[in-house]
């Protein structure tokens, strides 16, 4: 599958049926399927799908307000240095690895205590599994994608933005339908510097951008927002809607072991020694952590089963946690991301080009719900040329998600 058309067609998920796509969501399209390297399927897929649980290099994308990052200096399990990209708010990083579990921190130089990784993520794993475990008809979520692109003939980058929003039947059989609506946003400059150079340019209504890997490629984004696009289709297989490795239904997730190594030991059934999408290498703590941020961030598991998912990831080494971080909208949270010369290499097969990204999730410590994933830069190279390291490049932000009993309108 070589023609980034093709690739863009196999990436269409199928509940938006045959709904007619704007070349806003074309462009986005195109840019995360060119970032990825190419696919050489080996797990079974639902035909002519791509999953709800997306995985991590395709994940979403970034916004104006996050745009442009600081990168804060972490130390990792090695006693070395690495790059960890953190938001506009920087926070203050740890590693899994930077404390035994019987000390759960360490203190700084200005008298506070530092927490480990660890003791952050369990944490985060006790107030996830208690919370109310609800549920109803429809698994319901509403979520904004960010992504940036370099204006084409310009000196200045504009951030592309999508909303999405899907009904997920709890119940199973051939009569059953997934629905969504998606809307472009429109594009906007990315920070003061490129409106001011957007603005030099004709302040144009609608941008042309660079697309990655497609030369002679002519998209253009508007910068107002368009129509609603609504989709239906059924379930494929009649139950299998979400993707941990391999296609699952909501009854399966709903039956996850909640006790952390049996969740792992299920995880790692579908584990092949290479990535979710792709042939290249991945160790198992790379893989883990990219299926797991799945089922983290949009999956109708229970809540033993997210607070499983953390305790699984506060075991993972190379783990790291920064605190105090903000998503593109603005939220405070707490990420983390695996570190090691084994993520760098995952990073570097999704940027192509020399280039390396970094995927992390930001969540909610008081809650274990999850706010965004983002793809941040630590390398630039590929459709992230030219772009500082820190800079995340795309984000995927939860606004809502959970069940309900209120279906979509008509």
């Amino acid at each position: 599958m070589n023609d980034p058309i093709d690739r863009l067609r196999a990436a269409r998920p199928a509940h938006l049926g045959d709904t007619p796509v704007d070349e806003r969501t074309r462009a986005a399209e195109l840019t995360r399927a060119m970032a990825q390297p190419r696919q050489e399927r080996r797990t079974r897929r639902a035909p002519g799908r791509r999953t709800i649980a997306r995985p991590a290099w395709g994940l979403g994308l970034a916004g104006a307000a996050a745009a442009v990052t600081a990168v804060a200096v972490a130390v990792t399990g090695t006693g070395g240095t690495a790059p960890s990209p953190s938001t506009a708010r920087t926070g203050q990083a740890v590693s899994a690895s930077e404390s035994p579990e019987s000390s759960p921190g360490r203190t700084a130089p200005d008298g506070q205590v530092r927490l480990s990784a660890r003791t952050v993520l369990l944490a985060a794993a006790h107030r996830a599994a208690g919370q109310p475990d609800e549920t109803g008809a429809w698994w319901h979520t509403v979520s904004v994608s960010r992504t940036l692109f370099r204006a084409e003939g310009a000196d200045y980058t504009v951030v592309d933005r999508q909303r999405t929003e899907s009904w997920t039947p709890s119940a199973t059989g051939p009569d059953q339908r997934q629905h969504s609506g998606s809307q472009s946003l429109g594009a906007q400059p990315a920070t003061p510097e490129d409106e001011a150079a957007w603005r030099e340019a004709g302040a144009p209504a609608e941008i042309p951008v660079v697309v990655p890997g497609k030369k002679g490629a002519k998209l253009s984004l508007p910068t107002g927002p368009g129509e609603v696009q609504k989709g239906q289709a059924p379930l494929p297989d009649g139950d299998k809607v979400f993707w941990l490795g391999r296609n699952v239904s909501v009854r399966d997730l709903r039956a996850l072991p909640s006790e952390p190594g049996a969740l792992k030991a299920w995880l790692l059934r579908s584990y092949k020694g290479h990535g979710t999408e792709s042939s290249a290498p991945m160790s198992r703590d790379a893989w883990l952590f990219t299926v797991t941020t799945g089922l983290i961030a949009d999956m109708p598991v229970t809540p033993e089963v997210r607070g499983a998912a953390f305790r699984m990831l506060a075991g993972l080494a190379s783990i790291e946690v920064t605190r105090d971080v903000t998503d593109a909208e603005g939220r405070a949270g707490t990420a983390v991301t695996i570190d090691g010369p084994e993520a760098s290499a995952m990073g570097k097969a999704a940027a192509g080009d020399d280039g390396v990204l970094r995927t992390r999730l930001i969540f909610d410590e008081e809650t274990g719900r999850a706010l965004a994933t983002e793809n941040v830069v630590v390398r630039p190279g590929g459709a992230q040329a030219g772009m500082e390291p820190g800079t995340v490049w795309n984000s995927d932000v939860t606004l809502e998600s959970g069940w309900t009993d209120d279906g979509p309108a008509s």
